[in-house]
């Protein structure tokens, strides 16, 4: 039991990190961080954890479902200035996309400030920021 907690704990983190379109990349994906599985193991996983994939093919976690949404018609620029992100919205909508942002809990941030249509993000260091950047533009493009 707590094997499979831990494994589906790390398909949690590569469904957010990485672009996985198919069981092979996610059985992939966990070989890279230490876990051998079959991919009969990762589709039970799959439907365990009620992955959904976008139009686009790729999976989502549910809980994203409706960030990825949110992000991806609301959100126009992302953009980093070292543990600093600012991210533009369409007028109206920054205090909404950042409280489904910070909701959201990953990558984990300081704090964010929204006004009308940008929002502040501010991350604990450099790396973070980074990595909130990529979590939100994957949101974006797909």
């Amino acid at each position: 039991m707590k094997k499979r907690l831990v494994r589906q704990d790390a398909i949690k983190q590569l469904i957010r990190q990485r672009t996985i379109r198919t069981q092979r990349d996610l059985v992939a994906g966990l070989e890279d961080l230490g876990f051998n599985c079959t991919q009969a193991t990762v589709s039970r996983d799959i439907n365990e954890m009620n992955l959904r994939k976008l139009p686009e093919g790729v999976y989502i976690l549910p809980e994203d479902l409706l960030l990825q949404r949110l992000v991806s018609d609301l959100v126009s620029e992302v953009t980093v200035a070292q543990n600093l992100v600012v991210i533009k919205t369409a007028p109206g909508s920054a205090q909404g996309v950042a409280a489904a942002l910070e909701s959201a809990g990953e990558p984990k941030v300081i704090g964010l400030v929204a006004g009308d249509d940008t929002i502040l993000v501010v991350a604990a260091d450099n790396n973070q920021a980074e990595a909130f950047e990529t979590a939100v533009n994957k949101l974006r493009l797909h």
